[in-house]
C-alpha cells in the first residue's frame, strides 16, 4: 500500500499535470503526499556562472525561488481540494544538488512521482529520474509530459523477462495491480527471454493469482534493439494506462546510466511508467 508519496514539483506551470497525476494516486490510496520544489541555482549551467555579473546571477536565482514558491502554493491548493494530508517543501539550498537530495528524501516514502524529461527543454529530469531509481531503494512513476488524465485502472502492462529488476517492479506495483481491471504480462521474445519464457510467465502468473490478480500473458518477437518499440507499440494497441517494468542500467564513475530499453521507453513514453530497480 502506498501510504506516503513524494512528488518533484515542476516550477513551470505548464507542467503541473505531473502534480495532478500524483494527487490522483494519493486520492486512490488515501495517501499522505509531499511536494518538493527546488530553487537552489542548480539549473544554471556551471560553465556560465563565472561569467555572470553578480546582480544578474542573483536575479536568476531570485526568479527560480519565486517560481518554486509559486509551484508549492499551487500544489497546496490542488492537494487540499482533495482533503489529502499535504506536506509542501521548498529547497533553496542543497549541497549535493536536487537529484541526490530528492533520492535521499524518497527513501522515506513508498513511492516517488517525477515528470518525463524534455530532450530539448531546460527542465530536463533525466539525472533526477536516474538518481531516484537507482539510489532511493524505492519505486517511482515517471509521468509523460503529454499526460492529461489522472490515475486509471483499466489495463496495466507488466514487462516480464524473469529478471530480478522485473520481479522487483511487479512486487512493488502490487497495490496498483490489485486495483486494475486487467493486468497483462508482456514478454518480448528474443535471445534474452528464450528457452524458459513460457514457464516463467506461468510461474509469475500463478504467484500473482495467489494475490488475487488474474493476468493475461502476451508475447511478441523482437530484436534486442527493438524492445522499447515493441513495448510501446503493444501498449498503444491495447490502450493500456500504465507500464510496469524493471529499471535497467549501471553505474559508471559514480554516475547512473539507463539501459537501452529503459531509456528508449522513457524518451518516447505515452503512458505513465512504474519503475523499480
Amino acid at each position: 500500500m502506498f501510504k506516503d508519496i513524494i512528488l518533484n514539483l515542476e516550477r513551470d506551470k505548464s507542467r503541473d499535470s505531473v502534480r495532478d497525476y500524483a494527487i490522483s494516486i494519493a486520492e486512490a490510496f488515501d495517501s499522505h503526499i509531499a511536494g518538493v520544489a527546488f530553487a537552489d541555482g542548480s539549473g544554471i549551467p556551471g560553465f556560465l556562472t563565472p561569467d555572470f555579473p553578480p546582480q544578474v546571477l542573483a536575479g536568476i536565482i531570485a526568479e527560480q525561488e519565486k517560481s518554486a514558491r509559486d509551484a508549492v502554493a499551487r500544489f497546496e491548493v490542488a492537494a487540499k481540494r482533495s482533503l489529502l494530508s499535504v506536506e509542501p517543501r521548498l529547497v533553496t539550498q542543497s549541497e549535493s544538488g536536487p537529484p541526490s537530495m530528492f533520492s535521499a528524501m524518497a527513501r522515506r516514502f513508498d513511492l516517488s512521482v517525477v515528470m518525463q524529461s524534455y530532450d530539448d527543454q531546460e527542465a530536463n529530469n533525466d539525472i533526477l529520474i536516474e538518481a531516484t531509481l537507482f539510489d532511493s531503494g524505492r519505486p517511482l512513476i515517471v509521468v509523460p509530459y503529454i499526460q492529461k488524465d489522472g490515475l486509471k485502472f483499466d489495463r496495466i502492462v507488466c514487462c516480464w523477462d524473469g529478471s530480478r529488476a522485473a520481479t522487483r517492479a511487479i512486487n512493488d506495483a502490487l497495490p496498483l495491480l490489485k486495483k486494475s481491471q486487467a493486468v497483462e504480462l508482456f514478454i518480448v521474445r528474443n535471445e534474452k527471454t528464450a528457452g524458459e519464457r513460457e514457464i516463467r510467465g506461468v510461474e509469475i502468473g500463478s504467484h500473482l493469482a495467489r494475490h488475487g490478480i488474474k493476468v493475461e500473458v502476451e508475447t511478441m518477437p523482437a530484436a534486442d534493439i527493438d524492445v522499447a518499440d515493441a513495448v510501446l507499440s503493444h501498449v498503444s494497441d491495447c490502450s493500456a494506462n500504465m507500464i510496469v517494468m524493471g529499471g535497467y542500467g549501471h553505474s559508471r564513475l559514480r554516475e547512473f546510466v539507463f539501459g537501452g530499453a529503459t531509456r528508449g521507453i522513457l524518451s518516447t513514453m505515452t503512458v505513465p511508467v512504474f519503475l523499480s530497480h
